[in-house]
Parts: C-alpha cells; sequence; structure tokens
C-alpha cells in the first residue's frame, strides 16, 4: 500500500514535527499535510469486508484545518489544541464507519453487474489530493454509475439485437409469408397506361387492393372501381386513408392509402402505385411494408423503369416470381426549341410549375394579369380542391395550370405543354436541382394520350430550358437493390420494452435504430426526423408508449405553429385522460376572424383531417371524426372560393384586349 510518507510534503516546520510526534498521529496513519491552499489531516486505514481489504487514505471534513497564512499565525498551543479536537479515536472512528458503509455499497453494486470492485475502490488511497473523502467518494460513485450504465447499455443493445433481426422481416408478415404469391412489375414512363394496365387487372379480380402513394389517387381509383360492374352488379368497393373510411359491408375491393395496408386478409390481386417511392428516405418504408405484406397471390408493382433492379432484389429475397412489363409513352415527349421568355408566350393548355407555394401564387398572379384563367395545384391543398381545380382545367374553365410537382403524381390533367419556372427546389436544407427521374415524372404529364398527338416541355427561362434538356436527356440512376427501409411498429417498441425495462420513446425509437439485428444490410431501420424529435417531446408526458408512438405519426408539420400547437394540445388532453372535442361551430378563431385568408383555412383542412387520423385510431379521446370530415369538407369548400375568386378577381381587374 502506498504510504503518506512517500508522497507527502516535508512538513511545515520543526514545530509542527514535533507536534505531530507529541500527538502520536504517524503511528495512527494521520499525516499533517499543506497542498493545494490548505492545511488538513489525511487519515489512513484499512476496512475489510467479504475477504476484500480496501486501503484509504483520505481527509474527512474535520481534517480542514485552515488556510497556510492563517495556520502560519498560529502559535504552538492553538495548533496543539486543534490537531488534539481534530484527530481524536472518534474522528478516526466516524472515518473508518463512514469508509467501511461506503464500500459496502460498492460491493454491492459492482457484484450485481459483475464488475471488480477494486477497479475503483483503488482510488481511496491512490487519489492523494486535498479533497475531502466525500468528494473522492462521489467522484468513484460517479465512475461505477458510468461503467454500470455502459454495461447496462451493452445488455440491452444484445438483448435488442437478439430480440429483433431485419432479415427475418417478410416472416413478420405472416399471411403473406404463407402465400405464394407472383409479382409482375409494369413499369414505364408517365402516360405509359401502365395504371391502367394493373388497374384492369384489379377490376377483374374477385378480390383485391389498391395502395396509393396519396389520398388524392386512393380516392380517383376508389371512385374507377366503383364504376366496374361484375355480372351486371357494381364492385363493393371500400376506402381506407389515413384520414377517411368509406367501408362497405362485404366488400371485395379496397382503395387504400400505401400506409393503411391490411396485411392480414388475403385477396386475390394487389395493386402497389409509384413503386419507385420505395426510395423515399421518408415513407419509402411504407412500401418496403407492402411489398413483403401485400397478401395477395398476385402483386402488381407499378411504377418508373429504375425501380426494376430493386423489384429484383425484393423478388428474388421474398422467393416470389416476377414478370418484368417495360411500357413506353403513348405520346411522344419533346423539348420546345426555345424558351417561353414572356408571359405573352404562354398558352391554353400550359402547365406551369414552380417549386413552392409562394411561387405557386405569385406566377398565379402574373399569368393573370394577362387575361388568362388559372386552376391553382400545390402539395398543401386538401386532395379534394386539388380534385376541383384540377377539373376547372379539364372542362376548360381554367386556361392555364399553376402548381408545383405535386401535378406529377396522382392527377390526370390534359396538359399540352409544361413550362418550368426553375430547376432549383428546396430539399429540406437547402436549395438543389431536381433530380433527373422527377424533371423526367414531370415533363411527362404533358401531352395525355388520346387528347394531344405529343407532348411538350419548356423552360420559362433559356438556363431553365436548357438545363431540363439536359436532364431529360440522363438515364435515371436505377435505385438501390439493397438497405430498403423499415420503419418501427409498435410491436417492434413494445418488444424492445420488454427486454430493456425502456419506456421512453425516444430512446425505444434510438435502440430501433442503432440497436436491431441488421444482417447483410438488405432491410434497414429508418425513423424521420421529425418522429424522433416529437418524441422527446413526448416522453416528459405521462403517456403509455402506445400513445406516444400513435401522437408522433399525426400527419401535420411541426413548422406550422397552428398545427403544431393543437397536437400539442391534444397530447396533453390524452396524459390527463381527457377527450377532445371538435364540433361545428367551434372552428377556430382564425377562421372566424380572417375567413378569406388563404393560408388559414389551408391549415384548418390540415388540422380538421389530422384530427380523423387521430379519431380513428384513439376514437374515445378523439369522438368528433364526422364533424371533423365535415368540417375539412366545409374548409376545402372555403379554399376552393377563394383560389377562384382570386383569379376572378384578378381578371376583371385587366383590359378586354388581353383576355
Amino acid at each position: 500500500m502506498t504510504t503518506t510518507d512517500d508522497v507527502a510534503p516535508p512538513p511545515h516546520d520543526d514545530e509542527d514535527e514535533r507536534l505531530c510526534e507529541e500527538l502520536g498521529l504517524l503511528q495512527r496513519g494521520i499525516t499533517l499535510v499543506k497542498m493545494e491552499g490548505r492545511v488538513f489531516l489525511r487519515f489512513a486505514g484499512v476496512v475489510e469486508e467479504v475477504g476484500l481489504r480496501v486501503p484509504y487514505q483520505l481527509v474527512p471534513p474535520y481534517g480542514v484545518l485552515a488556510k497556510p497564512s492563517k495556520w502560519r499565525k498560529m502559535d504552538r498551543d492553538t495548533r496543539l489544541a486543534l490537531l488534539r479536537e481534530r484527530s481524536g479515536d472518534k474522528a478516526v472512528r466516524d472515518l473508518h464507519a463512514d469508509v467501511l458503509e461506503f464500500v459496502r455499497d460498492i460491493l454491492v453494486e459492482a457484484d450485481d453487474y459483475g464488475m471488480d470492485p477494486m477497479t475503483f475502490l483503488h482510488t481511496l488511497s491512490d487519489l492523494q489530493t486535498s479533497d475531502l473523502g466525500s468528494e473522492v467518494c462521489a467522484r468513484i460513485r460517479q465512475r461505477l454509475e458510468h461503467a454500470v450504465e455502459r454495461q447496462r447499455e451493452e445488455r440491452h443493445a444484445e438483448r435488442t439485437r437478439q430480440s429483433i433481426s431485419l432479415g427475418e422481416y417478410p416472416a413478420s408478415f405472416t399471411t403473406a409469408h404463407r402465400m405464394p404469391r407472383r409479382f409482375i412489375a409494369i413499369l414505364g414512363p408517365t402516360n405509359s397506361g401502365k395504371t391502367h394496365k394493373a388497374m384492369e387487372a384489379l377490376a377483374k379480380a374477385a378480390s383485391g387492393v389498391y395502395l396509393a402513394p396519396l389520398r388524392l389517387l386512393a380516392l380517383e381509383n376508389y371512385e374507377r372501381l366503383q364504376a366496374v360492374t361484375h355480372h351486371g352488379k357494381p364492385l363493393a368497393v371500400s376506402l381506407v386513408t389515413g384520414e377517411e373510411r368509406r367501408l362497405v359491408e362485404g366488400a371485395t375491393h379496397v382503395a387504400s392509402t400505401v400506409e393503411m395496408l391490411d396485411t392480414r386478409t388475403p385477396v386475390e390481386v394487389a395493386v402497389i402505385d409509384e413503386i419507385q417511392m420505395l426510395a423515399d428516405p421518408d415513407r419509402g418504408a411504407a412500401w418496403t411494408a407492402a411489398v413483403c405484406g401485400a397478401p395477395a397471390r398476385t402483386v402488381y408493382l407499378v411504377g418508373a423503369p429504375e425501380a426494376k433492379k430493386a423489384i429484383e432484389a425484393l423478388a428474388r429475397r421474398l422467393e416470389c416470381q416476377l414478370e418484368v412489363h417495360l411500357l413506353k409513352r403513348k405520346a411522344p415527349l419533346s423539348m420546345e426549341p426555345s424558351a417561353v421568355r414572356k408571359l405573352k408566350g404562354l398558352r391554353r393548355g400550359d402547365a406551369l410549375i414552380a417549386f413552392s407555394r409562394r411561387e405557386v401564387l405569385m406566377w398565379r398572379d402574373m399569368v393573370t394579369d394577362m387575361g388568362l384563367s388559372v386552376a391553382t395545384v400545390y402539395g398543401n391543398l386538401s386532395p379534394e380542391v386539388r380534385r376541383a381545380q384540377a377539373q376547372r382545367f379539364r372542362d376548360g374553365t381554367a386556361d392555364v395550370v399553376v402548381g408545383t410537382d405535386a401535378i406529377a403524381m396522382g392527377l390526370n390533367l390534359p396538359i399540352s405543354r409544361i413550362v418550368m419556372t426553375t430547376t432549383v427546389k428546396y430539399n429540406g436544407r437547402e436549395e438543389e436541382e431536381i433530380p433527373s427521374a422527377l424533371a423526367r415524372q414531370i415533363a411527362g404529364r404533358a401531352g395525355r394520350f388520346g387528347i394531344h398527338e405529343e407532348g411538350l416541355v419548356a423552360g420559362y427561362d433559356e438556363d431553365t430550358h436548357q438545363v431540363m434538356r439536359a436532364l431529360l436527356k440522363e438515364k435515371p440512376a436505377p435505385l438501390n437493390a439493397t438497405g430498403f427501409s423499415v420503419a418501427p411498429t409498435l410491436e417492434h417498441l413494445h418488444l424492445i420494452s420488454s427486454v430493456t425495462s425502456e419506456t421512453s420513446l425516444q430512446r425505444l425509437l434510438k435502440r430501433f435504430v442503432h440497436n436491431i439485428d441488421v444482417p447483410d444490410g438488405f432491410f434497414y431501420p429508418r425513423i424521420t426526423e421529425e418522429q424522433f424529435a416529437r418524441a422527446a417531446w413526448l416522453d416528459a408526458l405521462p403517456l403509455s408508449v402506445a400513445d406516444k408512438f400513435t401522437l408522433s405519426l399525426v400527419p401535420v408539420s411541426s413548422k406550422v405553429m397552428s398545427l403544431q400547437h393543437a397536437w400539442e394540445q391534444w397530447a396533453l388532453a390524452l396524459s390527463r385522460g381527457k377527450a377532445s372535442h371538435l364540433r361545428i361551430g367551434d372552428e377556430p378563431a382564425q377562421s372566424r376572424r380572417a375567413p378569406s385568408n388563404l393560408q388559414d383555412v389551408e391549415d384548418l383542412c390540415r388540422l380538421y383531417s389530422a384530427y380523423a387520423w387521430l379519431a380513428y385510431r384513439l376514437p374515445e379521446f378523439f369522438p368528433d371524426v364526422d364533424a371533423a370530415l365535415q368540417l375539412s369538407r366545409m374548409a376545402s369548400d372555403k379554399v376552393d372560393a377563394i383560389l377562384r375568386d382570386q383569379n376572378a378577381a384578378e381578371r376583371k381587374r385587366q383590359p378586354k384586349r388581353y383576355r
């Protein structure tokens, strides 16, 4: 054992040395030390517990005597009295008892985790500073806590890895896994008739499901299936989206958004639309789940040609027979010789594309200034408003459609020419040039087969025109054939919680991403940044893991303050066991205060849809689903009316020669 004599500085003076000898301090393991601005007594000893011998050299609180300057001013008798008082037998016994109790605590905790206690306790004799013994013990306890936490983390990580393996992910869809399934990939550019071909097969099947990327597409194909008759009777079709249910008793067919796939009910045919969404960073996991879990004997995978390699890899992994059909456009697509350059160069049948709501409304106003009527389409609009605006363009009420890339998915419009105002889009972090696949998808909306002989594409300015020409010549990169996204399910989180006793949603999500077994990287865990950020906020509330998980997925944007506030209020009410009500006539104040404010009413549409989404999942606490749907329709009608009124007002201000 290291002794004080090995490291302690010499006595302060001969008088101090004589005082220590007179009191027999060294013989009792007590050393007078001057260090780090203190004069103090360090007590040495040994505690023995369950066969373990633990030496210590510590400074108790009563061992600190004075600052050096004050000590020097003391006479011999004062020093002697102070030393005698602070080094008595009781002081030695008290410190020894405290150390023994501390050692016992460390022994128990170290033993619980199979650790060597001396890894931590050796510091009691090795760490020789002026720090009090309580401070040294606190540091030892902290080191042990950190070591325990590291070991607990390693244990929980290993338990999580053993409990969930993504190598077994397809087998988790028991109905599909037990069925002999066949994949038919129908791949081609926009206007190649690929969706039509798959929907024909679905309509002829005895039972089936259509899976869409958007509510708008689910609604359109729901109506399309309703128009089909079998043996003189219309198909019985249900609509199931996150925010709406139209359930028909005895329905044989379902039109659904991809996230709402029923993986337990077998059907004859499934159609998974926009299969290239497998690569989407936020929603790709829904397509992975659909391909693995669609319980249909024949699964049609419909989308862009660049998804071919990914589909082939999935078919091999799932041991499903695969047919691939590659289709070509039914009408040719060509670049205009030159850019449009001026607003007067626009013509009826054009679609003018921008990449933000603000830019769309700005271009709409400029186009109406020229005397052309406009239909407006962008992502913030509800499906009902987008359909109404699209219908105005179809029936000729609107001359031009001005929209974002929202027109590239879910709207069949008789567009003769796509005019790009820019090829730069904000990706959530920065402005960047759009990928060739998106450029091709947008451009492909021009030249509807049966209406136009060809589709035309132009840039509004010369730079945009040349960039589009180059992008359309590029061959889109194929989707990755590995690393398919898998999102956590509630079952995953409950399983992790059962082996780790963890109830924090944020930590459960983190464990899912970092600790589950990913044997070959073919399937890969992913969560969205928004869900992870919400989890931290929800963990502060007294909610179950299930309720926190549900709330983390509500489709509202945290960037819109009114929607974020509503989401927070719903979460707080649920944490208190209170129902959140939504009644007609109780609309938020902004809708009554400013009924013509387009942004406010758009946000109301999203708020009511989000309430409906929750109502279908937690009906006891969100009981007013019918009111939510009715209010959503009313708000959508108001948005459509505002857009029509704004367009009409702009046109009325223009001289007749521009009309």
